[in-house]
């Protein structure tokens, strides 16, 4: 299995979000994870962290946070050049979309979770 290094920006401790259930399936399907969100924590080995952190070879950037949240981190996911941007079910931003594919950068809708469970990732 490739590992697709992954950014999750929005990063929860909260088992009840689909953001700590994607950074544990990530885990368990062999990726490595660097996680960001509000608030400091650990969820399946992996530090949340709250500050942006220097991004290199990234593969994959999965997004839970509304558009409006997103707009903080623009630059940061530009800088960073992944090879795409996945858009959970809720943080669809055509605003982004149009930013990402004019850095040659992949936009998909897409579920974390749902690409994992169907080997689609």
């Amino acid at each position: 299995m490739k590992n697709k290094k992954t950014l999750i920006l929005g990063a929860s401790t909260k088992p009840e979000r689909y953001a700590y259930k994607a950074i544990t399936s990530l885990v368990a399907h062999g990726h490595s994870v660097i996680a960001i969100g509000q608030n400091q924590g650990e969820v399946a080995g992996i530090s949340i962290r709250t500050k942006n952190i220097p991004l290199k070879n990234i593969d994959t950037v999965s997004l839970y946070l509304n558009p409006t949240r997103q707009r903080d981190y623009y630059n940061y996911i530009l800088e960073a050049k992944p090879k795409r941007v996945l858009f959970n079910p809720g943080t669809e931003n055509p605003e982004f979309y149009q930013l990402l594919k004019s850095n040659n950068i992949k936009v998909e809708e897409a579920c974390t979770l749902v690409l994992l469970a169907t080997n689609q990732y």
